[in-house]
């Protein structure tokens, strides 16, 4: 009996006919989820949305904009964190390639078609994509919309914090310290006069003074893990009946909490009127919706207190330790404040800040640890905001999946 070969030694036939060649079955998850998008309408939308970036005759046949969406959503669900890895997976996988429509045949799209594809296509039109899955969500009884809670987090940069430079002068951070010690009388100084220069000086890493040039949107802050580096700010508005993300918002890194609130409760107004004009998904959503706000106490301010109850929405946002407080000439903010530290204090307040940390924090472990955003490889903050807000729809749908499924990614079908 003669020792076979491994198959990776045997010689390859020249022409093998296509019927030979091998074939998936198909993942049940993305088979799953195929269907859930086909029943909803998803590529005649995308492809409307996206038809006034094409042009009619003119070049070579473009990938089509399902395609497009859906490598992003791969993107999410295997946990990629680039977009070369979605390109490397989805042309590895067959599975993938069934998901995507390709055969063995056939090239997947590569990373520099989605890099195009996201630059030609404008942030409306992500945006119109999230939408629609809300309205995937609302049809399918997963969203009310009364109850909002808003929290924030960092996402990396991809820029160096060694490649800052001067915004007055464009000097980098070295050139600087050298010109600071000329000034003090060290006309050749030595990398220890540097650091002692350096160690000296007050506000040394200030947004106001410093930028990256290679990303201009991303700034100086503290990480979650306690580095400083260059980084942006992704705050979600999250539905506290469902879990579901309402509204995604990428701010500039250092902006504080209170700052950043009024855009993002604007884009969760948005997205909700765009639920509301849609009699489908209308008829799913609460009567009062957008009536209660729940936030941390970073988000606790005069100005905030004002705004939501102008809005007419009761917050349950939880105050920090101020002492007492001067109201002269502050009577609106008096009242609301007060308003805001009754409901807290009550029961209903309570089981909302005990749900809120679940709630929240679990956007952010699934967007940004599980789903592999916590750092950006794209740059500037509109384009970084397209890949995401496709990222956070498929968040979303994992909320479907996991109502009709059972699993919410393809990884819960390992065990």
């Amino acid at each position: 009996m003669s020792m076979s070969k491994r198959e990776g030694e045997k010689q390859s036939d020249l022409w093998v006919p296509t019927t030979d060649l091998a074939r998936s079955p198909g993942h049940p998850f993305y088979e799953r989820l195929n269907k859930i998008l086909a029943e909803a309408g998803f590529d005649a939308f995308v492809e409307q949305e996206c038809a006034p970036f094409y042009a009619t005759k003119n070049g070579r046949p473009s990938i089509a904009p399902g395609i497009y969406v859906r490598m992003l959503l791969v993107g999410y669900f295997e946990g990629l964190r680039s977009e070369r890895e979605i390109d490397w997976r989805c042309s590895d996988s067959l599975s993938l390639r069934a998901f995507l429509g390709y055969d063995l045949s056939q090239n997947t799209p590569d990373h520099s078609s989605l890099c195009r594809i996201r630059q030609r296509l404008d942030l409306e039109t992500h945006r119109g994509v999230f939408t629609f899955v809300l309205k995937v969500l609302a049809e399918a009884g997963l969203l009310q919309g009364k109850t909002l809670g808003i929290d924030a987090t960092t996402m990396e940069a991809n820029a160096a914090m060694k490649s800052i430079v001067r915004r007055d002068s464009g000097e980098n951070y070295d050139a600087f310290l050298q010109s600071l010690a000329k000034e003090s009388g060290i006309e050749t100084p030595t990398r220890a006069d540097l650091a002692r220069i350096d160690k000296k000086r007050k506000n040394k890493a200030s947004n106001d003074d410093w930028q990256n040039p290679n990303d201009p949107d991303a700034e100086i802050t503290k990480l979650k893990d306690g580095r400083t580096h260059l980084a942006h700010k992704v705050e979600h508005a999250v539905d506290m009946d469902s879990g579901a993300v309402m509204a995604v918002t990428i701010q500039p890194g250092a902006r504080g909490d209170t700052q950043s609130l009024p855009e993002t409760l604007s884009v969760a107004m948005e997205n909700t009127m765009a639920l509301l004009q849609d009699p489908r998904s209308a008829q799913h959503l609460s009567e009062q919706p957008l009536s209660e706000l729940v936030t941390d106490k970073g988000y606790h301010s005069n100005d905030s207190m004002t705004l939501t109850a102008a809005m007419d929405c009761k917050s349950y946002i939880s105050e920090p330790d101020r002492g007492r407080r001067d109201w002269q000439d502050k009577e609106h903010a008096k009242k609301a404040t007060y308003a805001n530290r009754r409901r807290i204090r009550g029961g209903r307040g309570k089981a909302l800040m005990k749900r809120r940390g679940e709630i929240l924090e679990r956007t952010f472990a699934h967007t940004m640890e599980s789903g592999a955003m916590r750092r950006a490889f794209l740059r500037l903050r509109d384009n970084i905001l397209k890949r995401y807000l496709v990222h956070v729809a498929a968040f979303n749908l994992s909320l479907v999946m996991r109502t009709i499924f059972g699993v919410g990614t393809p990884r819960g079908l390992r065990v």
